[in-house]
């Protein structure tokens, strides 16, 4: 291998589980791509390469594609399908979720519209029981894109205010998985910006999720 550097590369969800680690250094070649990154981790976990064209790649917390260059000392993550500076409230936690606490993040006097979301752990997913979720993120990076997603509704809707908070680790059914709250002057932005907010979140948003049933689990996305 021509000279070069080394990378660190994180591993997340299905990734993680096919490359049999999280996080791991790894030697590219001088000028190396996205692509050529890639292909060196195909051919080291020969069971990741059926999953790379379901994958996206961020270095340094930015989504990139495979031309994109990878410079040494870079953070290379390995992004599975998603299953969410700005005022309000962006964060991943670990622990048990209260409405209040995004609707306290946005509200005031001078916001007259009010909407938020609760989005809880359903029992049953096409006819099977389930008996728990388990959500992983790469929290950095998750939060800076939810922090993105309220800038988004801000300039799409001045006076728009977002508040999302995610929880990872095990949940149950019933139990809030994600809150969200959009606060406006009026009614019409606040409800937009709550829309726009839940949309985006399952997009480019890297947390995922991981549904345990009574004859099997599956992450979401990957599944059938």
């Amino acid at each position: 291998m021509s000279p070069g550097g080394a990378v660190t590369v994180l591993y997340f969800a299905a990734a993680r589980e096919r490359a049999g680690t999280a996080r791991e250094r790894v030697e590219v070649p001088e000028g190396a791509t996205v692509g050529v990154v890639l292909q060196l981790l195909a051919a080291a976990h020969p069971g990741l390469a059926p999953l790379l064209p379901h994958l996206r790649v961020a270095v340094d917390q930015e989504f990139v594609g495979a031309e994109s260059p990878v410079r040494a000392g870079a953070e290379v993550a390995l992004i599975p399908p998603v299953a969410g500076g700005s005022p309000g409230l962006f964060r991943v936690v670990e622990r048990p979720l209260r409405l209040e606490e995004v609707v306290e993040a946005v509200g005031g006097e001078a916001y007259g519209g009010l909407v938020t979301f609760s989005g809880s752990v359903r029992d049953a997913t096409k006819g099977r029981r389930v008996l728990r979720l388990e959500y992983e993120a790469y929290a950095p990076m998750a939060e800076k894109k939810l922090a993105e997603i309220g800038a988004e509704a801000a300039t799409s809707w001045p006076g728009v205010r977002l508040a999302i908070v995610h929880r990872v680790g095990v949940l149950v059914p019933g139990e809030l998985a994600v809150v969200i709250a959009a606060a406006a002057p009026h009614r019409k932005e606040a409800f937009r910006g709550c829309e726009h907010a839940i949309e985006r979140l399952k997009q480019d948003v890297p947390i995922w999720k991981k549904e345990f049933f009574e004859d099997g689990e599956v992450w979401v996305g990957l599944g059938p």
